[in-house]
C-alpha cells in the first residue's frame, strides 16, 4: 500500500466544503442552499397554500356587517364560544370552525291571524310585531334556539297571544275597543316567555281587525239606532227644557203686569204718548202728524211712505 503524498492532501483539502460561519449570516447561507436543493418541493408547496388559502377564504376571512353580530362554532374544540361575540368588521377564523351571523338590530314581521271570538266568530287580525336578540345572550340564544329563532319563537308566541286575547271579547266590544288596549295584553301575554329565550319583545301593532260582513252590518245598524235614540233623548230634554223657560217667562209677565197696571194713570198714559210723538217726529222718514186729531187731544201719524194706503196710527188712549 502506497503511502500518500503531500501533494495528494492537499488536493483533498481544497476540495471537501468548509462549514458555514456561525450567526445570521450562516443561518442566510444555510437557508439560500435549502432552497436551491428544494427549489420544486417549495414551490408545488407554496402553490397548493395559495390555492387553499384562495378557495376557502370565505371561510377564513368572515365579514360582519353593521348591525350584526356573530357567534363562532368550534367543530374540533368546546362548540359553540360562549364567552366572545364577535362584532362588526373582518374576522379571521380557522377554515374548520362556522362563524354564524345574526341581526341585532330592532326587526319588523307583518302576520295576519285568524282568531275565534268569546261568541265563536272568526275575526281575522293584522299584526305587525317587532322584535331583536338580547345581545349579550346571543351564544344562548344560538345554543337553544338557533339562527331561525323568528319563525322557531317569535311568530308562534305572539299568534297565539293574539288568539288569546281575542278570544276574550265579542265582536261588538273588537268593533269599539281601541287596538292599543288589544297591543298591550298580547305584549303582556308573551313578553315574558320570550325573554326566556333570550328575545326582547318591542311592541305588538294591531293593523287592522276584520269582522265578518253580517257582522258589522249589524253592529252598524245597532250603533245607528244608539244614536237615533241619544238624539230623540235629546230633543225631548231640549222641548223640557224649553217649556220650562217658557213657564218662567210666563210667570213673570204676569207678575210684571200685576205690578205695572194699578200705576198706569191717565196722566202717565197721555205723558207717553207726548214722548213717542216727539221721538216719531225727530226721524228722517216721511210722514205726517196731524196735531189735535184724536179724540184724546193726542196727534196722529200717517206714514207717508206706504206703499198702500195709509193707515193712521193711534197712539194707545189713556185707561180710566
Amino acid at each position: 500500500m502506497s503511502a500518500a503524498t503531500p501533494e495528494s492532501e492537499n488536493t483533498a483539502a481544497a476540495v471537501s466544503p468548509q462549514p458555514p460561519p456561525r450567526g445570521l449570516r450562516g443561518l442566510l447561507l444555510r437557508t439560500r442552499r435549502y432552497i436551491r436543493e428544494h427549489t420544486l418541493p417549495l414551490l408545488l408547496g407554496g402553490l397548493v397554500f395559495t390555492f387553499l388559502v384562495v378557495y376557502l377564504a370565505n371561510r377564513i376571512f368572515i365579514f360582519i356587517g353593521p348591525g350584526e353580530a356573530g357567534v363562532l362554532f368550534r367543530r374540533l374544540q368546546s362548540g359553540t364560544q360562549i364567552n366572545h361575540i364577535y362584532g362588526e368588521g373582518m374576522s379571521i377564523i380557522a377554515p374548520w370552525n362556522r362563524m354564524y351571523i345574526y341581526n341585532v338590530r330592532v326587526q319588523e314581521h307583518p302576520e295576519t291571524v285568524s282568531a275565534l271570538s268569546s261568541n265563536g266568530l272568526t275575526i281575522m287580525v293584522d299584526v305587525s310585531m317587532r322584535y331583536f336578540p338580547d345581545y349579550p345572550e346571543l351564544p344562548f340564544l344560538h345554543q337553544k334556539v338557533g339562527p331561525d329563532y323568528a319563525a322557531k319563537v317569535v311568530i308562534p308566541e305572539v299568534i297565539a297571544g293574539a288568539r288569546e286575547v281575542i278570544g276574550k271579547y265579542e265582536p261588538d266590544e273588537l268593533y269599539t275597543i281601541k287596538t292599543s288596549a288589544i297591543s298591550d295584553a298580547i305584549i303582556r301575554s308573551v313578553v315574558r316567555s320570550l325573554k326566556e329565550k333570550f328575545i326582547t319583545l318591542d311592541d305588538v301593532n294591531i293593523k287592522k281587525i276584520s269582522l265578518p260582513p253580517i257582522v258589522t252590518l249589524a253592529i252598524e245598524n245597532k250603533l245607528r239606532e244608539d244614536q237615533l235614540a241619544k238624539e230623540y233623548e235629546f230633543r225631548l230634554e231640549r222641548e223640557r227644557l224649553e217649556a220650562d223657560r217658557l213657564a218662567i217667562k210666563s210667570d213673570g209677565i204676569s207678575r210684571f203686569n200685576s205690578g205695572i197696571i194699578p200705576t198706569l194713570t191717565p196722566e202717565l198714559l197721555r205723558f207717553k204718548g207726548i214722548e213717542a210723538t216727539l221721538e216719531l217726529s225727530s226721524s228722517p222718514n216721511s210722514k205726517v202728524i196731524v196735531i189735535g186729531g184724536g179724540s184724546d187731544g193726542l196727534p196722529l201719524i200717517l206714514n207717508a211712505d206706504s206703499a198702500t194706503s195709509p193707515a193712521p196710527v193711534r197712539l194707545p188712549a189713556p185707561t180710566n
